[in-house]
């Protein structure tokens, strides 16, 4: 059973299970304040839970939780506020808690379709020199779940590919493969934060490097 029609609910259909419900509807936008909005998405999960309790949650949750400058955001609350309930309500989950997703479509403002969309209209934008970030290809999701799902339960698995990659380095593998020049004014600003892998997860993703794998996102979406 899959819960929600975007990008994270789509990249899961061919790994739908009739015994696990994938619950990816609700708030994707981290920079939303509306209550209402937190409200609905909990609402919702609540309500399918309680009608399907024998089958396994599988909830997609942000690895900006690990971030500490939005720890009193009201998106990381509301994600925690979900994921306590999960715990507490759920005889078997897994909570997915997933980094910048790349895939096509999805939120215009997640870090990819940014630059991507910057970079091709041609137009300034400021780069953050500190920043890091942790990138996912949208298809690593479904293929994740399919080798992992029946052998999780009641565990919270922090999911990227394990290596931070700084704004530049994103911004020239997408100059290297359009052919086109991004404009950027360096600012000495910028978030990071580390993230725990298990080391399955480490084990996933060992056979392509960094490069390698952010040439093929890149490829695959643009």
């Amino acid at each position: 059973m899959i819960i929600g029609n975007g990008i994270i609910a789509n990249a899961v259909k061919s790994y739908d299970r009739n015994d696990t419900i994938f619950f990816a509807s609700g708030v994707s936008n981290s920079l939303e304040t509306r209550t209402s909005e937190f409200e609905r998405e909990l609402s919702l999960l609540k309500a399918v839970h309680d009608e399907n309790k024998e089958k396994k949650l599988v909830y997609f949750s942000t690895l900006s939780i690990h971030d500490q400058s939005k720890q009193d955001s009201a998106y990381v609350l509301h994600k925690k506020s979900v994921e306590n309930y999960i715990k507490n309500n759920a005889d078997s989950f897994i909570i997915l808690r997933v980094g910048n997703v790349v895939g096509k479509g999805g939120n215009p403002n997640t870090l990819f379709n940014f630059l991507k969309k910057q970079i091709a209209d041609k137009k300034a934008f400021s780069l953050h020199l500190k920043a890091r970030r942790l990138l996912l290809d949208i298809e690593d999701i479904s293929k994740f779940l399919d080798s992992h799902c029946l052998t999780l339960s009641n565990k919270t698995v922090n999911f990227a590919f394990p290596y931070y990659y700084d704004l530049k380095e994103i911004i020239k593998a997408i100059e290297m493969v359009t052919g086109d020049k991004a404009c950027y004014l360096e600012v000495d600003e910028g978030d990071f934060y580390t993230v725990d892998f298990d080391e399955g997860i480490n084990t996933f993703f060992s056979e392509i490097s960094p490069e390698e794998y952010l040439e093929s996102i890149i490829r695959k979406y643009i």
